[in-house]
């Protein structure tokens, strides 16, 4: 491949001015001809340079950038391919901010974390929260945050200014029982890497950058309580090499009640997709459902850590995969070195059949069951 050429088209593309502009990702068919073009491009660069807007995406050999709405790639397609950088949206939803009940959270309990903790607390064990930050102040994070990175501004901390990400971080590691609240896997490590914006939303290229942070930072497990209706070949790219890498990755399976669908990357064979169940045991009527799901957990008005040092009650599948995270860390604690292929097998081998489901397959997170069975391997 002629990079220079490209990069020459490249940069006559996006500086083109008066053209509506639409974010794209442009990977690269060989390794080679990528390297190539970094080189190139990191020679050509300049202050004004519109290359500056470029982002590298070494997890798949590939870049995002905006482009002309309208604009291919004719004279390159044989080695390259391009596809629409789409928005990304979170999968909880805010119910009421609450006065903290101090201790352990109903979901917690469901899944029988405390009885783990003489055994495990996921000690040391990192990870990868792709959200929207988290609150560094909040009391019940403080002994369980580490490095983070924020994607949309790198010279500043990730910090959440959304909610959501702080809510996830509280039920996979608070670790403040005395004053506050104790999350499933209370000694594992947060690291925060804001994709989101105050909003909720993100685009597809910024998870891509988040799970190439957390391969390279070596995370042991991704919680990613986000989705999308499309498939996206550059994120089951990213998804496949972080799960060749060996790092687990868990993702909510969506909020829209659906019965035979899930969402992405959820639905890709490599994730651990997680649906929401009640205080009774049952799956909750917002969860998406069915044979994509691999595990269920408590979703339904979960208390967790909020914004300012608060608490609020969220529902969605969001909040089932933290603690399907958190379980996760447990297991990795006590025994470490498990493939996510492996971890995928104890955590289906062990969960407990659902009340009222209409499949013997639909079954809830159980962390004893979940630990014995990996004993017995």
């Amino acid at each position: 491949m002629d990079t220079t050429a490209f990069l020459r088209w490249l940069h006559d593309t996006m500086a083109c001015k008066g053209s509506a502009m639409r974010k794209r990702i442009i990977r690269f068919h060989h390794v080679s001809d990528y390297r190539r073009f970094l080189q190139d491009m990191s020679e050509a660069k300049h202050a004004s340079s519109p290359l500056n807007s470029v982002k590298q995406m070494q997890i798949i050999r590939g870049i995002s950038c905006p482009l002309p709405t309208e604009e291919t790639l004719p004279r390159f397609s044989g080695r390259v391919w391009i596809e629409k950088d789409r928005r990304i949206s979170l999968h909880g939803n805010i119910q009421k901010a609450i006065a903290m009940d101090k201790g352990i959270p109903w979901g917690v309990s469901q899944v029988k974390a405390p009885q783990a903790w003489s055994t495990t607390t996921g000690h040391k064990v990192k990870i990868g929260v792709i959200d929207t930050g988290v609150d560094f102040n909040h009391p019940d994070l403080r002994q369980s945050l580490s490095r983070g990175v924020n994607l949309l501004n790198r010279s500043m901390l990730p910090h959440d200014d959304n909610g959501h990400g702080t809510h996830i971080a509280g039920t996979i590691a608070a670790a403040n029982q005395l004053q506050g609240m104790i999350g499933v896997a209370p000694r594992s490590l947060i690291h925060p890497v804001k994709a989101f914006d105050h909003n909720g939303s993100a685009f597809v290229s910024d998870i891509i950058l988040g799970i190439d942070w957390c391969v390279r930072n070596k995370m042991n497990v991704i919680n990613m309580s986000f989705g999308m209706k499309t498939r996206s070949k550059a994120l089951l790219n990213a998804v496949t090499n972080a799960h060749n890498a060996g790092v687990i990755i868990v993702a909510s399976s969506g909020n829209d009640g659906k019965r035979r669908s899930v969402d992405y990357p959820a639905r890709y064979a490599q994730t651990i997709s997680v649906g929401a169940t009640n205080r009774l045991r049952r799956i909750a009527p917002f969860s998406n459902r069915g044979s994509h799901i691999d595990i269920y957990a408590p979703g339904d008005k979960i208390v967790s850590s909020w914004l300012r040092g608060k608490y609020q009650e969220m529902s969605g599948t969001s909040m089932a995969t933290s603690h399907v995270s958190g379980a996760i860390a447990l297991l990795l604690a006590h025994r470490p070195g498990l493939s996510p292929n492996e971890i995928k097998a104890i955590l289906k081998r062990s969960m407990q059949p659902l009340r009222a489901s209409k499949t013997s397959r639909a079954g809830e997170l159980d962390i004893m069951r979940m630990l014995h069975t990996a004993d017995r391997l």
